[in-house]
């Protein structure tokens, strides 16, 4: 069996104890806010991310993973006799993390040309658990003697039909950004309104827009039934443990089953929507790119 790695970055949201089940490297994302610097997942849990978000005066700011830091992560699993390397990136489209990794690989083969390592990068061209579901496929698939090329076309299918639902509880951080006047999200918060959106190839897109708690939360759990590929995993994110209880239950009763995981929201995520949301990820129809 050739000796492999699978790689991803902290945009994953996995969950800590499922990255060390599955044995996934991590690369970190820089984060500044208000002027500090952090790496995410070594300096804050997703959990401390939000009430610094919280006290936050500024948003957020993330760097992205550098052509150097693959090139010494490459180096590393060269010398530790890896062959295969399998790098899932965050949407390429939102980052150029994913051309530097690109960069590094290619940078790397030409200066090394008795290498016998291959570097095979995925774009996941999405975020969060939508990205590290396959992540976790993908080790799977290979632990059970698959190839690495048929997990590559797996996975590209896979990320062409992976889905996230998203809804903010509050507006403020989408106030801060711009995405909405401050006066449209100052009513909103007033009247209870929450947008219901979908960020699907790195495209956000507002699809509803409801009025109190219970119809964001039958609001959700009604979009996800109706766009889930039946039978498929689906999995439940949020910012705070508070939601749940209510949202197993709303969308284990609007499915038929229950999900696959409950995971804690991360910057990615966060730094857009604030510390009030819950994000549902799913399979859904396939879309052409």
């Amino acid at each position: 069996m050739k000796k492999f790695v699978v790689l991803t970055d902290s945009t994953c949201d996995l969950p800590e104890e499922l990255a060390k089940q599955y044995d996934i490297d991590i690369m970190c994302f820089k984060i500044a806010l208000d002027g500090e610097g952090y790496t995410e997942r070594v300096d804050f849990s997703a959990e401390q991310f939000c009430e610094m978000l919280e006290k936050a005066k500024g948003l957020p700011m993330t760097s992205q993973i550098t052509q150097f830091e693959f090139y010494d992560c490459f180096e590393e699993y060269d010398r530790q006799g890896v062959e295969e390397v399998l790098y899932i990136s965050i949407n390429a489209g939102g980052s150029g993390t994913n051309a530097a990794a690109h960069a590094a690989a290619e940078q790397y083969a030409q200066e090394h040309p008795e290498s016998k390592m291959k570097v095979y990068i995925v774009d996941s061209h999405t975020y969060s658990m939508a990205e590290g579901a396959g992540v976790i496929d993908a080790k799977k698939m290979l632990t059970y003697v698959k190839t690495m090329e048929e997990v590559v076309d797996y996975l590209n299918d896979k990320y062409a039909r992976m889905e996230i639902l998203l809804t903010a509880y509050t507006l403020k951080i989408i106030r801060k950004s711009g995405r909405i006047s401050a006066a449209a999200a100052i009513a909103g918060d007033l009247l209870g309104i929450h947008p219901i959106f979908t960020l699907n190839d790195g495209v956000s897109q507002v699809v509803k827009k409801v009025r109190g708690d219970k119809a964001v939360l039958g609001g959700m759990a009604g979009m996800l039934a109706s766009r889930i590929a039946q039978g498929t995993p689906y999995y439940i994110g949020v910012s705070d443990h508070k939601y749940d209880e209510e949202y197993i239950e709303a969308c284990t009763k609007k499915v038929g089953y229950a999900p696959a995981g409950v995971f804690h929201l991360g910057c990615a995520v966060l730094s857009n929507t604030g510390t009030e949301a819950v994000g549902l990820v799913f399979e859904g129809q396939k879309r052409e790119r």
